[in-house]
């Protein structure tokens, strides 16, 4: 009876061996980035969006208002200079994402958009809320 070893034991030793080492690899987090982060700020008369984009160009960027919803879209592509190089390990590449909010009372105008130390801030002031809803009486 002392070789015996318990049944939970054994198998919890069977489940990790010897797959433990590829479940450990495929456990870590791919370096390129599937989304950016962005926070948005209610500053009362308007919103502050703010999206960190390190690395990313101005060029590399769209930024649009449609109907309330604030879309900001990032397309980074590598230079022809990173191409031609030979690395033994890359963690930098050509990635895209786009991240977007509704925000109802967003003004279509007065919008402005500055990217400085990889952080791109959205300013978008806020219009008066129209009513959309008519009364109708019944005769």
């Amino acid at each position: 009876m002392a070789s015996m070893v318990p049944y939970e034991r054994y198998a919890r030793a069977l489940r990790n061996w010897p797959f433990d080492a590829f479940d450990d690899f495929f456990d870590q987090p791919l370096s390129i980035p599937d989304t950016f982060r962005m926070n948005v700020e209610d500053k009362g008369d308007g919103y502050v969006v703010t999206a960190e984009l390190p690395g990313v160009k101005r060029d590399e960027i769209d930024v649009e208002l449609n109907e309330g919803r604030l879309s900001i879209s990032v397309d980074k592509k590598e230079s022809d200079e990173e191409k031609n190089k030979n690395y033994v390990h890359k963690e930098t590449g050509e990635w895209s994402a786009t991240r977007g909010v509704y925000l109802k009372d967003a003004a279509t105008s007065g919008l402005t958009a500055k990217l400085d130390g990889g952080v791109l801030t959205v300013n978008i002031p806020k219009q008066q809320e129209k009513t959309n809803v008519t009364k109708i009486t019944i005769d």
